[in-house]
Formats: C-alpha cells, sequence, structure tokens
C-alpha cells in the first residue's frame, strides 16, 4: 500500500485538518501558558475535563458535552479562584483532585464498556469525522479571534502585571477571560492527543519558542508553527511507520524543546567564550 494512498484516505485528510486548527490554537494560547507560568493550571484543566466526559457517558450524554462543561467550570473556577500565584495553585490543585475524584466515580458507577472516555484519554485523530472537523475548527477558531482582540492586554498584563493594574487593567478579568480560552483550547486538543498527553502539545512548542527568541509576537508565531509542524509529522509518521499518532506528535514537540534548549545553551556558551 502506498504512502500517496494512505495520505488519500478521507479519515487521514480529516485528520490532517482538524490537526491544523487545533495546532494553530494550541500554539497560540501556549505561549501565554508558558509566558504566564500557568502550565500546572493547563495540566490541571485537562485532567478536569476527562472527568466530565466520564460523566457525561455515565448519563448516556455525549462525552464531548461533559470534557466542554468542565473545563471551561474549572477555567472559571480557577480564573476567579486568586490573584496570586499562590492563590492560584492552591486552587488548581483542589480543583484538580476533586475532579479525579468524580472521575474514578462516575467510572466506577459506569457498567458499559467506556470506549468514549478511552478515546478522551489517548486521542482519536485517526478517527474524527467531518463534523469533528468542523467542530475543532470552530472552537479553535473562536480562540484565535478572542485571543487576537486581548493580545495587548493580555501580554501587558502577564509580563509586567503591577503596571498594568496602575494602568487600569483588570488582571482578574485578563486571567478570567484567558483560562476560559485556555479550557477551550483544551478542548479541542483533546480531540487530537487526549487527556493524558494535551500538556506536551500546549507546553512544549511554545516553551521551545521561548528559548529561540525573546519576542513577543515572533516566539507566539514560532510556537504555532513548531505546533502545527510537530502535529503533521506526527500523522505522517504514524500512517506511515505505525505507532499512535498521539505519541509520535508529542515526541516530535519534545524534541523540538529539547533541540531549542540545547541550541540556546551553546549560543550563551559562545557568547562566555567571546567575552571571555
Amino acid at each position: 500500500m502506498s504512502l500517496w494512498f494512505l495520505l488519500s484516505l478521507a479519515f487521514v485528510q480529516h485528520a490532517y485538518y482538524a490537526v491544523t486548527v487545533v495546532a494553530l490554537a494550541a500554539g497560540a494560547v501556549g505561549y501565554f501558558v508558558v509566558l504566564r507560568r500557568q502550565a500546572f493550571a493547563a495540566h490541571a484543566i485537562g485532567h478536569v475535563g476527562f472527568a466530565g466526559a466520564a460523566g457525561a457517558v455515565l448519563l448516556g450524554l455525549s462525552p464531548v458535552l461533559g470534557l466542554l462543561g468542565f473545563c471551561v467550570g474549572a477555567g472559571v473556577l480557577i480564573g476567579l479562584g486568586g490573584a496570586t500565584l499562590d492563590d492560584r495553585d492552591a486552587v488548581v490543585g483542589v480543583t484538580l483532585t476533586a475532579a479525579l475524584g468524580l472521575g474514578v466515580l462516575f467510572i466506577s458507577l459506569y457498567s458499559g464498556y467506556a470506549d468514549a472516555t478511552y478515546s478522551i484519554l489517548f486521542g482519536q485523530i485517526l478517527g474524527v469525522t467531518w463534523g469533528d472537523v468542523v467542530l475543532v475548527a470552530s472552537v479553535s477558531l473562536v480562540v484565535l479571534v478572542a485571543l487576537s482582540f486581548i493580545y495587548r492586554p493580555l501580554l501587558f498584563v502577564s509580563v509586567d502585571p503591577a503596571s498594568a493594574v496602575a494602568r487600569g487593567l483588570s488582571e482578574r478579568a485578563l486571567s478570567l477571560a484567558f483560562l476560559s480560552l485556555l479550557a477551550l483550547t483544551t478542548v479541542v486538543a483533546i480531540q487530537i492527543v487526549g487527556v493524558l498527553l494535551v500538556f506536551s502539545l500546549l507546553v512544549a512548542p511554545a516553551a521551545a519558542a521561548e528559548q529561540l527568541t525573546n519576542r513577543p509576537r515572533r516566539a507566539l508565531l514560532l510556537s504555532m508553527a513548531i505546533a502545527l509542524v510537530s502535529s503533521w509529522l506526527g500523522i505522517f509518521l504514524g500512517v506511515w511507520l505505525g505507532g499512535p499518532v498521539s505519541f509520535w506528535i508529542t515526541a516530535l514537540a519534545a524534541t523540538s524543546y529539547l533541540g531549542a534548549r540545547l541550541g540556546a545553551f551553546g549560543k550563551r556558551r559562545e557568547t562566555a567564550m567571546g567575552v571571555a
């Protein structure tokens, strides 16, 4: 079976369409996750979403509905939870543990075979339908448009919160808006790589971009590009060589960060030797 034949299959093309829009949203939002040091919140929201998906399956509903409700609810709760980093971390930790407990309860009460929740855990990129593509594209577009509107004030309050507040910006309101966008991005990214690996798609490309440049706009675009290339190559390797696509995507994203980190270290070392 030739590679071109595999790439011409409808489910592979659907995967590429879906992963393109998700990678762009994840790369853009992930930049602010890394900039604002909210990786723990991103990790927690995905796991909270699994509890929602399990609850929806228990009630006979679509797991995506539970995923959406719990992720957005967690984002709002974390955004309202505290203005300081210590307060926010405490709220994230309590929210995460409570949701994991609910997830265990929902799964134990469900007597059927929860294949839907299994796909939420590990992703189902090669199983997305055209309807799924439309859904993730719509949500990703909403995220990107909303992020473009709050880009400047969010960047200001992320880099220099004291000055931003003095200028009249509301740190809590912007945090709430951003965490809501993070929750929506998590929902669509989980469709691609699953709850257990969504953290890497949101954080690794942005962390790599941060190592390569300190210019915000360039770093954001670079984060989107790394997420996109990692996702495209991940599908290609999964289809051609075999193995879970989510593994390939996360492995490539993690490798990009490792390469960027080593490159930045080498550059700093050369600069130090030059000065010496």
